[in-house]
């Protein structure tokens, strides 16, 4: 497979993107020539960079090797890639299905190392959330012991959802807040109690909560978890604000009441966790539960690779009905 190409989506102004053409690196001993099927959107830091809401000498993500240099533009992105090997390796053969963390791109070349295969049977297209559950699954570590507790949980996207489905597994009761109420009714029938942002606080236990969950992507819903929280409570922060500028309350009640913020990110394992966890354990574990959890009602929208700044516009836009999107591959 000599002199093999691609197209790849390159981000190349605030809300705009586009396909350009790009050459492969032979595959060498060890590697995968990989046909894209599907590619998931993140709803956070793809946004952001849609937005042009991200430092643009910060790079892209030093621990996934398909994403080198920065968010300066033009840059190649994403990270959810689900595709069949085309030329495969004797530990991963061809006709394998496969999730990559790479950038948006109808056929890439990648280490046998680097993908996750499949179990016989997966939806390729729910696939496309496998970083979302991963995600998910950090922050519900990152919780700690949540058992007979409240939590509230703020923002439901796919990785709130996701978030708060595995800490009511973990034995939290779970009120979760959104602004849409299409968001909230969704939540519902997947057994999610979730009001309006202004509702919550009428809803939790007097006294407040020992943790609350931001997710939301919006720099004053953190502001607003602060008075949700319990006495020496945390709010466990999963969003990126990215270049936004976040504005806090941290006069007396916060100082008063010993409140803690505290992000959570899925990139590292906390060395608190390090002697029974690490990212291959973690892998593993959101491969489970790919089979678990109800992805099918996440996984909303798609579109054809070639209307890719459809895609984004639909995202950016929060059209009705429009919770994950991915990119469909011919």
């Amino acid at each position: 497979m000599r002199g093999l190409s691609a197209r790849r989506l390159l981000f190349l102004a605030p809300r705009r993107v586009g396909l350009a053409p790009v050459d492969l690196p032979e595959p060498g001993p060890g590697r995968l020539v990989v046909r894209t099927r599907f590619s998931g959107i993140s709803t956070g830091t793809e946004l952001l960079c849609y937005r042009g809401l991200l430092d643009p000498d910060l790079p892209l993500d030093e621990r996934l090797g398909a994403l080198g240099g920065s968010f300066r533009y033009p840059f190649p992105y994403g990270y959810s890639c689900v595709g069949e090997v085309e030329l495969g390796t004797a530990a991963v053969p061809a006709g394998t299905t496969v999730f990559a963390f790479h950038p948006h791109q109808d056929r890439f070349v990648v280490a046998e190392d680097d993908v996750v295969v499949l179990p016989e049977g997966t939806d390729p297209r729910a696939a496309t959330l496998f970083p979302l559950v991963e995600t998910a699954l950090q922050l519900s570590l990152d919780a700690g012991q949540v058992a007979h507790e409240t939590v509230a949980v703020l923002g439901l996207g796919a990785v709130g959802v996701l978030t708060a489905l595995l800490l009511q597994r973990a034995g939290a009761t779970v009120l979760a807040a959104d602004p849409l109420e299409e968001r909230r009714e969704l939540a519902g029938a997947l057994g999610l109690p979730a009001v309006a942002p202004e509702d919550l606080l009428a809803g939790l236990p007097p006294g407040g909560v020992p943790l609350v969950v931001e997710l939301s992507g919006s720099p004053a819903a953190l502001a607003g978890a602060l008075p949700l929280l319990a006495h020496e409570g945390t709010v466990l922060v999963g969003s990126w604000y990215g270049e936004q500028p976040v504005a806090l309350p941290l006069g007396g009640a916060f100082h008063r009441r010993r409140l803690t913020l505290r992000s959570s990110q899925v990139s590292t394992v906390p060395a608190r966790l390090g002697d029974r966890w690490d990212i291959p354990r973690r892998r593993r574990a959101a491969g489970a539960l790919l089979g678990e959890l109800p992805l099918a009602a996440l996984a909303t929208t798609e579109f054809d690779f070639e209307e890719a700044a459809l895609a984004y516009a639909a995202l950016d836009g929060r059209e009705p009905g429009v919770l994950h999107v991915a990119l469909r591959y011919p």
